[in-house]
């Protein structure tokens, strides 16, 4: 056996395994700053309120503040009551894990897919959820397009028919920080020992039997662990308490 070759080997992976050591610290460090920015953008009060209820963030608070304008919506025809659509032939489900592979499975069927987004929040049992898109980036909460499965197979769908448009007379504006939105939850909304596990921005949607235009706010979504939603309308900062759809000042 050449040993000074096997030695010169046994350096080399040595220097290799210290390289992919001190990558995966960096890497953990780097994941524990961003954690501690999301926590530390909360003001004092805020932390202290939710050391005082028992309240924790397990979701990453967005930074960003997009300018966004609100925009209107219809249902086609007053079609909100979307029925439902078997499919002609079952389609295995784990393709709603891939989008391109899930758009390019369902567009004979359902050729706008490719302008919704899967929401694995608001998923359930049975059913995948998505939404319809503004701007080919920002869902419309609340507005559902519902894949139903069964044995690992999709097999139907329901589709509301909607029109989604510029309200026209309103220019954009800058919403209101998460860590703004997610401190006056903390303050005034979540019960004692919430746990927050998502955190989201979108437009606030909901479902009427009309064909008249509808209004729809930039929204920030907030999901508790007990699968309770709330949101806060991302220009006034207006909260809408889950469940009820009323606006509390």
């Amino acid at each position: 056996m050449d040993w000074s070759r096997a030695k010169n080997v046994l350096i080399y992976a040595f220097l290799l395994l210290n390289l992919v050591l001190g990558y995966q610290l960096w890497n953990d460090l780097q994941e524990q700053a961003d954690s501690n920015l999301d926590f530390t953008s909360l003001e004092s009060n805020i932390q202290k309120a939710m050391d005082e209820k028992g309240i924790k963030v397990l979701a990453k608070i967005p930074g960003d503040t997009p300018a966004l304008p609100k925009i209107s919506y219809r249902f086609v025809n007053g079609d909100y009551h979307d029925r439902m659509v078997e499919l002609e032939a079952p389609i295995d489900s784990k393709l709603i894990f891939t989008s391109k592979e899930l758009v390019n499975a369902l567009k004979a069927s359902i050729p706008d897919i490719g302008q919704y987004r899967y929401d694995e929040a608001a998923s359930r049992a049975g059913e995948f959820i998505l939404h319809p898109l503004v701007d080919g980036k920002w869902p419309l909460f609340k507005i559902n397009l519902t894949l139903y499965y069964s044995e690992q197979k999709i097999i139907s769908y329901r589709q509301p028919r909607i029109e989604i448009s510029d309200t026209g007379d309103e220019k954009a504006q800058r919403v209101l920080s998460a860590s703004k939105a997610l401190g006056n939850l903390i303050e005034n909304f979540l019960p004692d020992g919430s746990v927050v596990t998502e955190i989201e921005l979108g437009y606030y949607g909901e479902v009427f039997n009309s064909d008249a235009h509808l209004p729809a706010a930039p929204a920030w979504r907030f999901i508790l662990e007990s699968g309770k939603e709330y949101y806060v309308q991302g220009i006034s900062g207006d909260v809408i308490s889950p469940n009820t759809e009323k606006v509390k000042e």
